[in-house]
This record gives structure tokens, C-alpha cells and sequence, in this order.
């Protein structure tokens, strides 16, 4: 019956049977009574200006838009502005302050059970979380930028945070000094692109039991552990960069019990670990580009029936590790700038098979203290040993067909 009431409250607003009309708030006047006063379907205008204000409840189908950047300061009481309707546009803020608890998930925007909503340029700065969808569909979230002071994850929440939604579109944000800059939980159907997250105390990105999603044309940089894909299927994650994200734990991209999934023309540089692989199952790493990492893969032996093509490696400490003797996976026709071969017929494949996964790999992974001997002549010869005659590492990790070119 609400639905029914909700579909027919819609179609008329929009065949003009109710006259929707524009309100104007001015400093010093209440948001919160503007809202409470204006029907469905409403314009509510807020002039430049500073509103002390929290739990703003949104119930109903109206666009909320700020001019000249007006700012919402919540005094950090609790929620800021907490959306329950379908068909809401909150535009133009600074939304300042929300609350802390440790026993709530205190947002800037709360948007609950709704859908067909946009957050758009809005300007999110010291909230516990910055924007909060929970059970909602079809949403767009675009142009916004959230930036909090985190320094540890228990004390901090995610930037932009998705809980069991579906359709959502995250576009063009920025999000710094969160706990993870976008964070989805049970999500499907949705796409991640042209945002940039940086200097946020765990994960630029953050996908757990996430099907279905794409992600685009994004920057992860300087994150503490970089982005991390988790317990997920049929992801594809395109045209991504991922850069400078340093630490003892931290990767460019943390791949955890993914399956089904299509990892194409990224940049990986200078992270401690452009990715980390474990447990997963049929996943393409096609055409991307490794450069000045640690380690530009760790692939662990738990991963299975994965392509490693058309990729190129430049100047990684190394290339590819392991942690297992034996390989279920297929490389070929990658570039190596490590590779020392030769090509008699001029075909652009190297004549000699490449074994991409060095001995002192292993041993820096068990001892870490040996990377002190990383330009030691010992290293280089113990190397070229079990390359000829593999004994510790997996005799099958091999690139059958190795590039003579890097990979256009």
C-alpha cells in the first residue's frame, strides 16, 4: 500500500498534477524546519551561510540544494543529514562534524532503504563517515570529496560506505585520511570510476562479498594497504592506477578468495606489492604494467587456473614470487626487462622460455634480513643455478613465450 501511495505520488508530481515550488532558506533559518514544512516534489534553496544543525531527516521526494556552498555544521551530535524516500538530490555542501560512537556509524549522509538518489558535489571534511548507503538501489554518488583526520582504523570510518545495495554508480570523488577511502559489503551491479582515494589509514578501496562490480579509471595512491578485492566473483577492474602504497602489509591491489574475475591495462608502480593473489580461480591479468615495486606479483599456490598475459615488468625488485613448488597458472607472452634471451627468427618471442620467479625471492620471503644481499654476486649465481635446474622453485612457472618488446 505505501508503494502504491509512493508510485502514485510520483507520477503526479511529474505529469504537473501537484505544483512542486522552490523554498528559500537563508542563514539563520532552519534546514531541518524547511524540510519538515515543504511537500513532495519540493526545491528547498539554501543561501550561503553557516547552519548549526544536525538529523536533518529527509522522508520524502525533494532536491536539497546548497548555493555559494553553504555549510552544515553538525556540532558532532550524531547524523547530519539522514535521507528515508526514494528520489532525493542533496547538492552543494560543506557538511561539517558529524558525531563519534563506537556503537554507531555516525554519517555526514545517511541514506536508508531509498532509491533513486544522488549525493553530488558535496565537500564532506572531519566526519566519522562521510557517506552511508545502506539497502538502497540505483543511487549516484558523484563529485564529492571527503576528508576526515584518521590515524587508526578503529577510531575512524569509511569515506563512502555501501552496505547491501545494488545499481549504484560511485563517480568522480576524493577521498583522504578516512579508514577506507570506498567501502562495498554485499554490493552487486555496481561500478567504481574516475574516483581518487589517497592517504587513507587502511584501503583506498575495499570490495568484501562484492559480485558483479566493475571498477574504472580510478588513482589509489599512498593508502596504507592499498586496495583489497575479498571473498568475490565476476569483478573487473580496468584502467586503474596504483601507486606509492607503502608498508610491511600493504599492496597495490590484495586479491582474497576472488573467482570469475578480469584484472586489464592497470598501472602498478612503486608499491610494496603490485598484487597479492590468494586463493584465486580463473582470474585474467591481461596487459598491465608493473614498474619500481617490491614485489610486482605474489601469486600463492592456493591460486588456480589464472592467466598471466600480455603484461609488461620493468625495474620490480622481483617480478613474481611464490610460496608453493608447484604452479596452476599460465604466463605467457609477458615482457620481462630481466629477460636476457635472444630472438633468431624475429618473431617478437624470445627463443628461450623465461622462469620469471627468482631463488633469493624465496629466501627474502623467509628471511627477510637476506635483502641486505640483493646485489651480491652470491645471489646472482646461486640464481642462474636453479634456473638451470630448478629444485625450489616451481619448475612449471614458466613464460613459454616471453616478449622481446614491451607490450603497447
Amino acid at each position: 500500500m505505501k508503494l502504491t501511495l509512493k508510485i502514485l505520488l510520483l507520477l503526479a508530481i511529474n505529469f504537473g498534477l501537484i505544483q512542486a515550488k522552490d523554498v528559500t532558506v537563508h542563514q539563520g533559518e532552519s534546514i531541518k524546519i524547511a524540510v519538515q514544512n515543504c511537500a513532495a516534489g519540493d526545491r528547498i534553496i539554501v543561501k550561503e551561510g553557516l547552519y548549526k544543525e544536525s538529523e536533518i531527516l529527509i522522508n520524502k521526494p525533494i532536491e536539497l540544494i546548497g548555493e555559494g556552498y553553504p555549510v552544515i555544521d553538525g556540532l558532532a551530535k550524531g547524523e547530519i543529514i539522514v535521507i528515508r524516500s526514494d528520489s532525493v538530490t542533496v547538492k552543494g555542501f560543506y557538511i561539517n562534524n558529524s558525531g563519534y560512537s563506537g556503537m554507531k556509524d555516525y554519517a555526514a549522509i545517511r541514506v536508508e532503504n531509498s532509491n533513486h538518489c544522488t549525493i553530488q558535489a558535496n565537500r564532506l571534511i572531519n566526519n566519522y563517515f562521510g557517506i552511508y548507503l545502506a539497502n538502497c538501489k540505483e543511487c549516484t554518488i558523484l563529485y564529492n570529496e571527503a576528508s576526515s583526520n584518521a590515524v587508526s582504523e578503529s577510531s575512524s570510518g569509511n569515506g563512502i560506505h555501501l552496505w547491501k545495495c545494488s545499481g549504484i554508480t560511485v563517480s568522480n570523488n576524493t577521498v583522504t585520511k578516512h579508514r577506507d577511502g570506498i567501502y562495498f559489503e554485499f554490493v552487486t551491479g555496481s561500478i567504481v570510476k574516475n574516483n581518487s582515494t589517497f592517504k587513507n589509514v587502511r584501503y583506498g578501496l575495499h570490495f568484501m562479498f562484492s559480485n558483479n562490480c566493475d571498477y574504472e579509471n580510478n588513482v589509489f595512491s599512498q593508502n596504507g594497504a592499498g586496495v583489497a578485492v575479498m571473498y568475490t566473483k565476476h569483478v573487473k577492474m580496468l584502467n586503474n592506477r596504483f601507486e606509492n602504497n607503502w608498508g610491511a602489509n600493504s599492496y597495490g591491489l590484495l586479491l582474497k578468495d576472488i573467482t570469475d574475475s578480469y584484472i586489464y591495462n592497470n598501472k602498478f608502480t612503486a608499491n610494496t606489492v603490485g598484487i597479492y593473489s590468494e586463493g584465486g580461480t580463473r582470474i585474467n591479468i591481461d596487459r598491465n604494467t608493473f614498474t619500481a615495486n617490491g614485489y610486482a606479483c605474489k601469486i600463492l599456490g592456493n591460486c588456480t587456473e589464472d592467466t598471466i598475459r600480455d603484461n609488461n615488468f620493468f625495474i620490480n625488485t622481483f617480478d613474481i614470487t611464490t610460496n608453493s613448488s608447484r604452479n596452476a597458472n599460465l604466463f605467457t607472452g609477458n615482457y620481462w626487462d630481466k629477460y636476457s634471451g635472444y630472438d633468431m627468427n624475429k618473431d617478437g618471442t624470445g627463443d628461450v622460455p623465461y622462469r620469471p620467479v627468482s631463488l633469493f625471492s624465496k629466501i627474502v620471503e623467509e628471511t627477510p634480513e637476506a635483502i641486505f644481499l640483493l646485489r651480491s654476486f652470491i645471489v646472482d649465481i646461486l640464481d642462474a643455478a636453479e634456473k638451470v635446474v630448478p629444485v625450489f622453485i616451481p619448475e612449471s612457472l614458466i613464460d613459454e613465450k616471453p616478449r622481446m618488446k614491451k607490450v603497447e
